[in-house]
């Protein structure tokens, strides 16, 4: 007779604390198989790449390592994973699979769909917790604040290993010989943030007992945003912390915190995170096509030339090449100068948000899809809901970078030239550009469009598109299905702007 076991399945929930399926497990007297899987459908997606598995890799070292002191380890190994239960369930009984519900891409979702088939046929219960507060199968947001909001107040508890009956390690090990195992080891030596609970707590702990004072104040400051935000992002996308612990973490550090408002709007963009997951989860069609009927009749020829440049950081715009040079180094930007990117993208080159999709994607490091594609709709305009923002690349340098820090940091060529000639180096006189051995064209692209001629153009299409009566019945659709009761929009309004 064979061995009944359980099965708990990590994806996008790389933590120990804080984690239901785990504690379902533990809470059984049946032994527990912790499981992860680098799935071929996704080492081969063009969405990931490798900054993202490593990432990965080192969550699942750092759990090892708490793991290794109650004599366990997961089961790391690359394969199909319906493959993978089959292969299990012809060695044991599986009795139960724990895992969270995984708000994923469209490739995730089938796979779930296969496994829920074969689990059914073999009588093996997949119980999936719910992950971030967003709830699978609704029709509309009626409730879902008061939901999510409860969702985060529950009390957890961390598990407790205690007489557990997780599998050994020299079990594991066992196992391990019947699959392609995974070499967890990285180079650490990057520029981009290390993946793993611990690491995580640190950023946070940090964030709380200082780099929040001046959150507001720098949250759109290209540079000093990277040192007064909590830079969790990575953590929460890949669930090396929960949404409920880091929530209920900080509101308990209010008696603490000088500026009530930074820790407010902290609190508040958690939520703004699991809304745009929702919204994703709601209507999966985002990753492919616009999520507002009207829109998707709006043509825009793809140009792999100029897109080209847009990814590498060379349209002739300082603080858009600046901004993708920064995000491809070090996986990390703030959020006004991803709107920026896409913004520019979509509406000065008039280039459809889908080929910027999979470019974004491999290079943020939080890279969450149901943040992702919202989240391009929203700055590419066409939701047909949200205040269509067209960044002015120019504005935003100034504004955001009177002393062309950032701009000088990203871009050495422009270095040397006087502040001003570094945020619109087509200004710069032919005689300032000799003494400074400039030239423009060379040192330097020209800019690849006229900004104020292609911002025109853009507006001038998607404001006529959201004037049409049809289209404001689907806006009405949209509101009705994704928004919140009280036309809550994040951040709202109906009209055209440039920022």
């Amino acid at each position: 007779m064979k061995q009944e076991i359980n099965i708990v399945w990590f994806k996008r929930d790389l933590r120990l604390l804080d984690h239901e399926p785990l504690m379902c497990a533990l809470s059984s007297d049946v032994p527990a198989l912790l499981l992860y899987i680098f799935e071929p459908i996704l080492l081969n997606d063009a969405h990931y790449s490798k900054r993202h598995f490593d990432f990965i890799k080192q969550s699942l070292a750092n759990m090892n390592e708490k793991l290794a002191a109650v004599g366990s380890q997961l089961l790391i190994i690359e394969s199909d994973a319906l493959q993978v239960f089959e292969t299990l369930q012809n060695t044991f009984d599986i009795r139960n699979v724990f895992s969270h519900q995984e708000t994923g891409l469209l490739i995730t979702y089938k796979r779930d769909v296969t496994l829920k088939q074969y689990f059914k046929t073999r009588k093996i219960n997949w119980s999936e917790s719910i992950a971030n507060g967003v709830i699978r199968g609704l029709s509309n947001r009626t409730n879902w604040k008061e939901h999510w909001i409860a969702f985060i107040n529950k009390d957890f508890d961390h598990p407790n290993f205690d007489n557990s009956t997780l599998f050994g390690i020299p079990r594991i090990a066992q196992l391990e010989a019947c699959f392609k195992s995974v070499d967890l080891h990285t180079d650490k030596n990057t520029p981009f943030q290390k993946g793993g609970t611990t690491t995580a707590l640190k950023y946070f702990e940090g964030f709380l007992e200082d780099r929040i004072n001046g959150y507001n104040t720098h949250y759109s400051k290209p540079l000093t945003s990277r040192n007064h935000s909590s830079r969790l992002s990575p953590y929460l996308a890949w669930g090396n912390v929960s949404i409920r612990m880091v929530a209920q973490k900080a509101a308990s550090f209010k008696s603490q915190v000088k500026n009530k408002r930074n820790l407010n709007s902290f609190l508040s963009r958690l939520r703004w995170q699991a809304h745009f997951i929702e919204k994703f989860e709601m209507e999966y069609q985002m990753e492919y096509r616009n999520v507002h009927a009207a829109f998707r009749a709006l043509e825009k020829p793809s140009n792999l030339v100029i897109q080209q440049a847009w990814k590498e950081g060379k349209t002739g715009y300082p603080m858009v090449d600046a901004g993708m040079r920064c995000l491809v180094a070090t996986g990390f930007v703030n959020f006004r100068i991803r709107a920026m990117l896409v913004s520019f993208f979509t509406h000065h080159l008039w280039q459809p948000w889908q080929d910027a999709s999979v470019h974004m994607a491999k290079q943020f490091l939080d890279f969450e899809p149901g943040i992702h594609y919202p989240q391009l709709q929203m700055q590419a305009g066409v939701t047909g809901i949200n205040t269509v923002r067209i960044y002015s690349p120019v504005r935003n340098s100034l504004d955001h970078d009177p002393e062309a820090v950032f701009l000088k940091k990203w871009l050495p060529e422009l270095a040397h030239l006087p502040i001003p000639y570094i945020h619109e180096p087509w200004k710069i006189p032919a005689m300032e550009a000799m003494f400074h051995n400039f030239e423009l064209g060379r040192d330097y692209p020209l800019p690849i469009v006229e900004a104020k001629l292609a911002r025109k153009h853009a507006q001038d299409i998607l404001y006529g598109i959201k004037k049409d009566a049809k289209s404001k019945q689907e806006s009405q659709r949209i509101v009705n299905k994704h928004t919140n009761p009280g036309r809550e929009i994040w951040p709202g309004g109906d009209k055209l702007r440039t920022s």
